[in-house]
């Protein structure tokens, strides 16, 4: 074998070295140019406390879980709108409750401004309203080639009305 960096023969076995990110087999001469890989020490069996031998343990792997996120409606600015009005509150006094100003009402009631999350949670709350759905976040690993067959767009999109 010969080394990867200068070309001399390797009598013996070549030094693995890490040299800018890559592995390379090389002489005892050339491993100062980088740091030596040495190989990884594997433990197949290791021994109990009751002095039996038993298989390492593997790492087991945790089933992959849904990212639940949450998208605000739609009509968002018209359901605000009714409920204050609905409630008999005037602008201001609707800032006032969820401490907002004003215009952040107001655009938020023009459709000008979604509220995020924390607005619209604290907006539900106190107006006894619904403006944010649940939505699955569907992996990949369910639509796999071959699992679709017979489908149509339409089990597969969901479709806001």
């Amino acid at each position: 074998m010969r080394c990867e960096i200068c070309g001399k023969k390797i009598i013996g076995q070549p030094n693995t070295t890490k040299i800018d990110g890559s592995a390379m087999k090389v002489c005892e001469n050339c491993s100062k140019f980088g740091k030596i890989q040495r190989p990884p020490s594997k433990p197949t069996h290791s021994i109990g406390q009751q002095g039996g031998v038993r298989k390492a343990k593997t790492p087991q792997r945790r089933p992959r879980r849904r990212e639940t996120t949450y998208e605000l409606l739609e009509d968002y600015n018209t359901i605000v709108r009714q409920a204050r009005e609905k409630k008999g509150w005037s602008r201001e006094d609707f800032g006032a409750k969820i401490n907002e100003k004003v215009s952040v009402v107001t655009r938020i009631e023009t459709g000008h401004m979604p509220p995020d999350i924390k607005l619209a949670r604290k907006i539900e709350k106190i107006m006894g309203i619904v403006l944010i759905e649940k939505v699955e976040d569907t992996s990949s690993e369910e639509f796999k080639a071959g699992s679709l067959k017979g489908s149509t767009i339409g089990d597969i999109a969901r479709i806001k009305k």
